[in-house]
Parts: C-alpha cells; sequence; structure tokens
C-alpha cells in the first residue's frame, strides 16, 4: 500500500511540474476567492454632506419647469373669440344676444326642451340623484341603465346593447377591445377623430383607403389576401377589420354598406359601422343605415353611436351579438373603469326612444327636410354642397378653394354675417391631430325635423345673401 501511495503522489507531482500555467491559474482563482470571502464590505459613510438653506434655494431658483400649456395670452391670440350662449340649446339659440334659429347643433329629432323628456328627467334626479359614483363593474350599475340596454337592443334588433358614458370614449373603447396589436383595421380616410383615437389605441396596423372609394379598398383587400397567402401561418392567427361611418362626420356622404358587406365575407373580415349621424335619422324606424340599406344588422359584427345627436342625451351605446357584449363588459376602458352614465341621462334616452317609436314618421320628415334644404342651397354661387341628400348633417365648402387661411376666414366671416341676421351656422373645427387627409374647411349645417319650411327658406335666403357679400369684401381687399 505504501508503494502505491508513493506511485500517486509521484504522478501527481510530475502531472504538475509538466502543466505549471494551469497549476497557477487554480491557485489564483483559490486566492481571489478567498480574497471575496474574507474581504471587507464597503461601507457608506454614515454622515451625509447636508446642503444649507442658501444652496437649496439656489438649486430651486435655478430649476424652471417647462409650462404644462401654453399661455393663455397666446392661446387667446390665436383663438377667435368664444360665442357666449344663453339659455336653452334648442330649436332657437341665443348668441352673444342675438337671438338665431339653430342650424349649428346636432338636435335632429328635436328632443331638447321636450316635455316628456323634461319631466322623466326630474324624475329620474328625484330618485336616483345627478351621478353614480362608480363604474359599471363596481356600483356603478343601476336598474335603468339595464332597461336602456335591453330598449336599445330590441330598438335596433340587436341580441344586446352596451351603454357607455360618453359619446366620444364609446368608439375609443369599442375599437380596443376587439382589435389588439399584430391585426389589422381597413379604415376610411375620412373618419372622425374619436374613430382615430379608437384606432391609435388599438395598437393594429391601420390601412386607410380613399374616402367611399370601393375599388382603392378592394385592391388593398386584395394585396393583403396574397401576403396571406405567402404566410398561413400567420395569416391563421391575424385577425382583420374593416371601420367606416354611417355618415361621415367630415363630409355628411354615407357609406356603400352592401358592398361593405360583400367585402365582409369575401374576404373574411369583421365589420364596424360608428353610426353616430345616421343613428335616429335613416331607415324608416330610424335604425340607421343597415335598415336604410335593407341588411340584417347580424351581419354587422359591430353598430357604435352616441346618443348625443338625435336622443339629444348623453354618452353612447354599440349593439351587436351576446359575445360581442360580453367582450367590451370585460375589456372596453370606457365600460370597466370610467363612471357609468348619470341616470338622468339614461332616463332622457329611454323617454327619447319612446316618443320616436310612437311618432314613426318623425325620420321620413327630418330626411325630407334634409332634401329640401340642401336643394336650396345648392344654387348657391362659388359653394359646393357636399353631404348624402337626405342627410341631416352636411357641409358648404368654396368652389374654387384658395389657400386654407383665406378659405378660413371666408367660412368665418359668412357664420359672422348669419349670425347678425339670426342664423345660426358654424364652422366644421379639426384638430391639430387630425392629419389623415387635408379635408378642405368647410361650414357644417344641421337640420332639426321643428324646422318648417318657411324658415328653411328663410335660412337659405340669409345664407345665400352672407355668402355674396362674404365674396365682395373678399374681391375688394
Amino acid at each position: 500500500m505504501d508503494v502505491d501511495k508513493l506511485w500517486i503522489v509521484n504522478e501527481a507531482i510530475q502531472s504538475a511540474l509538466q502543466t505549471p500555467y494551469h497549476v497557477i491559474f487554480e491557485g489564483l482563482l483559490v486566492i481571489w476567492i478567498l480574497r471575496l470571502i474574507f474581504s471587507k464590505p464597503h461601507k457608506i459613510p454614515d454622515k451625509e454632506e447636508k446642503l444649507t438653506a442658501k444652496e437649496k434655494k439656489e438649486l430651486v431658483d435655478l430649476w424652471k419647469p417647462e409650462p404644462l400649456a401654453p399661455p393663455v395670452e397666446k392661446t387667446l391670440a390665436e383663438t377667435r373669440p368664444y360665442r357666449l350662449v344663453n339659455g336653452q340649446v334648442g330649436k332657437n339659440i341665443v348668441i352673444n344676444g342675438h337671438k338665431c334659429k339653430n342650424f349649428a347643433s346636432l338636435n335632429f329629432l328635436g328632443l331638447v326642451g321636450n316635455k316628456r323628456v323634461d319631466d322623466k328627467i326630474e324624475k329620474c334626479i328625484q330618485n336616483y340623484g345627478v351621478g353614480t359614483c362608480g363604474p359599471r363593474t363596481f356600483y356603478g350599475t343601476f336598474d335603468i341603465h339595464l332597461e336602456l340596454e335591453k330598449k336599445l337592443a330590441e330598438f335596433m334588433g340587436a341580441e344586446e346593447a352596451v351603454i357607455y358614458s360618453y359619446g366620444f370614449a364609446t368608439v375609443l373603447s369599442a375599437i380596443p377591445a376587439y382589435a389588439k396589436k399584430g391585426d389589422i383595421i381597413f379604415a376610411d380616410e375620412a373618419v372622425s377623430f374619436a374613430v382615430q383615437k379608437g384606432l391609435q389605441g388599438s395598437r393594429s396596423k391601420v390601412v386607410y383607403f380613399k374616402h367611399n372609394d370601393m375599388d382603392d379598398l378592394e385592391d388593398k383587400l386584395k394585396q393583403q389576401e396574397k401576403m396571406d397567402k405567402k404566410d398561413p401561418k400567420k395569416a391563421a392567427v391575424v385577425r382583420k377589420f374593416m371601420v367606416v361611418e354611417g355618415i361621415y362626420m367630415n363630409s355628411g356622404q354615407i357609406c356603400d354598406l352592401p358592398k361593405l358587406v360583400e367585402f365582409k365575407y369575401k374576404y373574411k373580415v369583421r365589420l364596424f359601422v360608428e353610426e353616430s349621424l345616421s343613428f335616429g335619422v335613416l331607415g324608416k324606424h330610424g335604425r340607421g343605415v343597415t335598415e336604410h340599406f335593407n341588411i340584417p344588422i347580424s351581419k354587422v359584427d359591430l353598430v357604435i353611436a352616441c346618443m348625443e345627436n338625435s336622443l339629444a342625451s348623453g354618452g353612447g351605446f354599440t349593439c351587436g351579438r351576446h359575445y360581442v357584449a360580453g367582450s367590451q363588459r370585460l375589456s372596453a376602458v370606457g365600460y370597466v373603469f370610467s363612471v357609468s352614465l348619470p341616470p338622468l341621462l339614461a332616463g332622457a334616452a329611454l323617454e327619447g326612444l319612446k316618443i320616436s317609436e310612437e311618432n314613426p314618421e318623425i325620420f321620413a320628415r327630418l330626411r325630407q327636410k334634409a332634401s329640401f334644404f340642401q336643394n336650396l342651397l345648392k344654387g348657391i354661387k362659388g359653394i359646393k354642397l357636399v353631404g348624402y341628400p337626405e342627410s341631416p348633417c352636411f357641409h358648404l365648402r368654396r368652389l374654387h378653394p384658395v389657400t386654407p387661411e383665406k378659405d378660413l376666414e371666408f367660412l368665418h366671416d359668412v357664420v359672422d354675417k348669419c349670425e347678425k341676421n339670426g342664423i345660426c351656422i358654424t364652422v366644421a373645427t379639426r384638430t391639430k391631430a387630425e392629419v389623415l387627409s387635408e379635408w378642405p374647411a368647410s361650414i357644417r349645417i344641421a337640420v332639426s325635423v321643428q324646422m318648417s319650411e318657411k324658415c328653411l327658406k328663410e335660412a337659405a335666403k340669409v345664407i345665400c345673401h352672407a355668402v355674396k357679400e362674404a365674396f365682395a369684401e373678399q374681391r375688394k381687399s
């Protein structure tokens, strides 16, 4: 045994002598490990150097925060003077002391100031107060909310409806509830600012097609179809949507719903229609573009609308199948996190729906008056009328635009002259963020069912005279 041990030790020594660098490296590692184990950690001194009061003041004086908003003086200098409204905004309106016929508010069915609606609001305030103080999922759901959702679903012929507390937030919440990052959305370039924000919030890839150009839309759908064939695995998990408006806020024109439904099934794309201007306007019973084109609402995946126009209330709603509504109740930010619709506004919307159901002829009268007024304004020299013939909301533009600044100045001059002569109209304002396409400056006109033919004729004369005067003054300058 002793011989064997000596032999092993001898072999180890010989091996070490043959590989001296290996032994040196291992020795250094051992020393470094021992140093880490036994070295004392670095300690931060207990006493920190404190600044004097004078030094603190100097540092504070040197710090200049960036302003949260531009100075008020600069903002007011860049905007036109406010138009001060006194009293209720109904058929008539008082602006800066001038009593005018109201062609600016989107009060299509004339429900503002309706006695039945006012009485319903008063009862709701007595029963519920003026607010809910909580989201729908946290003590914010009242029985009147469920009643309104059921009534809206029945009115639209849909399986279920979901209401929101703010019209702008309705489409802003509904689109991101379904379309997510990695999905593709085909949207009309004329969609309103609220729809744009919804598209942005979805984080999907957005492909814009030319306004109401179905050929351009189909070309883009075909291009996507070719790309899908090259990568079928990716195409299987990417969802595709089309987003349009029933009547476009920026143009007053109607969407081509029959063609859109055809594309929906041909290219397997979901279809969302924003109907804030067409709800309570189009169709025999005011159900919007689906009823107007006699297309079952089940062929549209999601209908979105606000209740601030035809129903003269507040908030908005969506309607569709049960699973569509269920998804929103779990993931739509405007539903989950926002305070629910005040009960008094839910009551106003309910009463407005009842009134319109009891008087279905009101929708035909509204469209007839819209068409009549448009025909009166078509003959104004130098002005182009843009909008669907039966739409109560349409636009007036210069036939031959000059520059955006001069066109806007001209239109504001027309609005001012009309106001002095008892007609309230407004220039269509858009935020600087709306940069999808350069829309010409325009005057937006809204017709109410309360307007008589005599009133419409007088308004047309005033607008025509104001345009002539504005053109004459601009030529002189």
